[in-house]
């Protein structure tokens, strides 16, 4: 029972640790994201710069994965060079052993003081910025009293046989526990809270010298998992500076497991304390990797780039529907705007092509706008999750308010695929499949109104990502354009078909069917405009004229 419950602390002191980290990372893009990317961006001018770059945001999120998620976004994105991505990949993972280092500090005050500090600022801000802050230091507080409790917790470890037989085993089997560290680090997605543990174990002198530097290799190998995982839906060069990362840490890992005996032998001879021990291990690692690969960041792209090809047709899916920006709502907001408005250009390319199959017959028009309609909802699928996994965080009244904006145009956009989709292609399959002609008058009024729809398609991209309330009215006005033209070919086209012209009588119901879709259409987008107009006041509840009230006749004495 007494063995359980120490099990159990553990356990719990683990997932205390873990969920301090993520607290930290959580904070700290709230507070900084958007200027924590301006400065990975901006300071990866050179090798050196990206080197420090990777140091620095690793620093302040406790975390290589998440800097590594933020460059493979930047890599696939192409704002990042991949050499200097692969550099920022290196910084971090010096940055992690820096931050192995502080956290190894035995000062059991600081992490009370950081769990006060947190929650007083975190209570007392009334801004995103500040309970952003207030949240990194009470993770940065918990992560400290984690560590002060698996430090008690293995203390009375060292007198049990079972754990001295299974540490023994793993000491005489170096490959697997190799695979074992790495295993628990790719499991918590953190090579920095297996490397502290390890360290207290050795402090605690359950794993010998030798171990402990084998369990830092596997920790740094695993750490490179979850980043490659994390992207694969990302593009070819966000998986290739993953990877390359991933190969370049596997490559120190087995060599350091090679020569964990003569490592740990030199390291024991000025750092008798095994803790010291095996974070400098650590910081020795990367340190080494650092100095042999930033020299060979050319041949690591190209190897990358040999075992990652680019595809030969464009990727699709989403591309800047980024999960590891959640944490700061207004980044992730921008990305899906960004990914509704792919949505809005794909169903400006079937709007297109369906006027043309209008005016010049395309057998094949009704299979390519069903394959872009079939990228619209694939993509609208998209925007909608990754809007209701953002609606779960705390957001405030404006980013609610946007998220809001972006989910309904992104609704109304695919209801207009629908429309082209199973009205405006089928009508122009009709018209080739039976060799139908408008009159001239009639198919230059259904052009007009497509020209029109056109138009107002692309003003609606640029009200919704402006909202601006000037253009937002010339929508709506746009819409009442709209049915001006819509009625007006239609009483035209009803008098042709009363004078018994041929091609009117014969089109008659596909001609009237363009003209409803497309005024459909338009009362889709024109939806954008009407919460920015309502926003400032400039929106009527109603369309109806207000209900005129006679005057009761005035008095001799009035």
């Amino acid at each position: 029972m007494h063995s359980t419950i120490q099990l159990i602390d553990l356990l719990g002191a683990g997932a205390l640790l873990l969920w301090g980290l993520r607290l930290i990372k959580t904070g700290v893009m709230r507070a900084f994201g958007a200027s924590l990317r301006q400065w990975i961006a901006k300071g990866t001018g050179n090798r050196f710069t990206s080197v420090l770059s990777g140091v620095a945001a690793t620093l302040a999120l406790q975390s290589s994965t998440a800097t590594a998620v933020i460059t493979a976004s930047f890599a696939a994105r192409g704002v990042i060079d991949p050499k200097m991505a692969q550099a920022v990949m290196l910084g971090a993972n010096v940055g992690t052993s820096i931050a192995a280092v502080i956290l190894s500090m035995n000062v059991e005050w600081f992490g009370s003081a950081m769990i006060l500090v947190g929650v007083m600022v975190f209570s007392l801000s009334n801004y995103a910025r500040g309970k952003g802050i207030g949240r990194a230091l009470l993770g940065l507080g918990l992560m400290l009293l984690a560590l002060q409790l698996v430090g008690n917790v293995t203390g009375p470890l060292r007198e049990s046989e079972v754990v001295i037989t299974v540490l023994k085993g793993l000491g005489d089997a170096p490959v697997f526990a190799l695979m074992l560290s790495a295993f628990l680090a790719f499991v918590s997605s953190s090579s920095l809270a297996v490397v502290l543990f390890v360290a207290l174990l050795a402090q605690a002198g359950i794993v010998t010298p030798p171990l402990a530097v084998i369990l830092v290799a596997g920790a740094n190998l695993g750490g490179a998992v979850p980043p490659f995982l994390a992207v694969l839906s990302e593009g070819a060069q966000a998986r290739r500076l993953t990877l390359a990362n991933l190969i370049v840490r596997a490559l120190g890992a087995i060599g350091l497991t090679i020569v964990a005996i003569p490592v740990a032998s030199l390291l024991a001879s000025f750092l008798p304390d095994t803790r010291a021990l095996t974070i400098a291990a650590h910081i020795g690692f990367n340190v080494a990797l650092l100095l042999i690969f930033l020299p060979l960041l050319g041949p690591i792209a190209r190897l990358a780039a040999l075992i990652v090809p680019i595809p030969a047709q464009p990727e699709k899916g989403a591309n800047y529907l980024d999960e590891t920006v959640l944490d700061t709502p207004t980044i992730a907001l921008a990305g899906a705007a960004r990914e509704t408005l792919r949505v809005s250009d794909l169903v400006l390319k079937m709007l297109e092509r369906s006027r043309d199959a209008l005016q010049k017959s395309a057998p094949d028009t009704r299979t390519s706008i069903g394959l872009l309609d079939d990228d619209v909802d694939a993509l609208h699928q998209s925007i909608k999750l990754y809007l209701t996994k953002l609606d779960r965080t705390e957001l405030d009244e404006e980013d609610g308010a946007r998220s809001a904006e972006i989910m309904s145009y992104a609704i109304n956009l695919e209801h207009v695929g629908d429309i082209i989709e199973g009205g405006l292609a089928e009508i122009a399959a009709k018209k080739t499949k039976r060799q139908l002609v408008f009159t001239a008058e009639g198919l230059a009024e259904i052009i007009e109104l497509y020209e029109k729809t056109i138009a107002n398609m692309q003003l609606s991209q640029t009200v919704f990502l402006t909202r601006d309330p000037q253009l937002a009215r010339r929508l709506v006005a746009e819409k009442v354009e709209v049915r001006r033209l819509e009625a007006q070919s239609s009483k035209a086209h009803l008098q042709r078909v009363r004078q018994r012209v041929p091609e009117a009588v014969q089109t008659s119901s596909l001609h009237l069917d363009t003209l409803r879709d497309l005024k459909r259409i338009n009362a889709h987008l024109a939806s954008v405009a009407y919460p920015i107009l309502e926003s400032v006041g400039e929106l009527r509840e109603s369309r109806l004229r207000p209900t005129v009230t006679a005057e009761a006749p005035k008095t001799a004495s009035e």
